[in-house]
């Protein structure tokens, strides 16, 4: 029961991480305009992975997507790739993890089948979440790398005021999601060990035995080769042994020897 609380719980906190990265990776707030110097403005912009955005103080917003992949930092394109590579993944790993539940029968699948069913998922979820934390930590290494530098710049007088950019809900929502995944996946390997079966140690013997050289009783067993003369005979009371004639043979007692 514990095996199958363990699976359902990684597959419930996967697939609500997978959700996270794609609503993530499709949000347009991983990078927000600072407005700490200048709180008061009648415009807002802020950018996503996919398009730039512009907010008006009427309400009025206007996007335009990039229409370059070229002209984009190779940092920002990394990030793309890590995030889809994350989706991707994830959503293999859920497809795996359905047909790998223990509540779910499908035909004669066999325990050990669901248990690298089950291995395979939890791996790819552990990866989609270390791609999306990783891609939503590059860009906020970006951000940061720029926010400063700007900010030099500014105070130092070598340009004018612009535009700053900080950390947009795009960002945490990435590393939720990610993390999400991540201990999802590393529940469905812990229960991938109790899933495996546990092998068979006894091992069958087979017994060939010759007629000729093994004799079977009720009595107690001897082993003999086949070859050597009975030399044991039942005595009693009242039974002696015959004697044995000149020939070699064996001459039976008959009823009058009995007393």
């Amino acid at each position: 029961m514990s095996v199958t609380i363990c699976q359902s719980m990684g597959f419930v906190v996967s697939a609500l991480g997978i959700g996270g990265i794609i609503a993530s990776t499709c949000m347009d707030q991983w990078s927000t305009q600072d407005l700490y110097n200048n709180p008061v403005t009648a415009v807002f912009n802020y950018q996503g992975l996919w398009r730039t955005c512009v907010r008006e103080s009427s309400g009025f917003t206007e996007c335009r997507g990039y229409f370059t992949i070229l002209g984009l930092p190779a940092m920002f394109q990394a990030v793309r790739a890590l995030m889809i590579v994350g989706i991707v993944l994830g959503i293999l790993g859920l497809f795996v993890c359905i047909f790998a539940l223990k509540c779910i029968r499908i035909g004669n699948m066999e325990d050990s089948a669901k248990a690298n069913m089950t291995l395979t998922s939890g791996i790819m979820f552990i990866v989609a979440g270390l791609c999306a934390i990783t891609g939503v930590s590059v860009f906020a290494n970006m951000l940061v790398t720029n926010f400063w530098m700007s900010t030099t710049n500014m105070y130092q007088g070598m340009q004018n005021v612009q535009n700053r950019y900080t950390f947009g809900s795009a960002l945490f929502v990435g590393w939720v999601a990610g993390g999400l995944a991540l201990v999802g996946g590393i529940m469905m390997c812990l229960a991938c060990r109790g899933m495996v079966p546990e092998e068979s140690r006894y091992k069958a013997v087979s017994y060939n035995a010759s007629g000729r050289n093994i004799s079977y009783r009720t009595g107690p067993y001897k082993v003999g080769s086949g070859y050597e003369p009975e030399t044991k005979t039942r005595k009693g009371p009242g039974y002696e042994e015959a004697p044995r004639s000149e020939d070699g043979g064996r001459s039976y007692p008959s009823k009058y020897d009995y007393v």
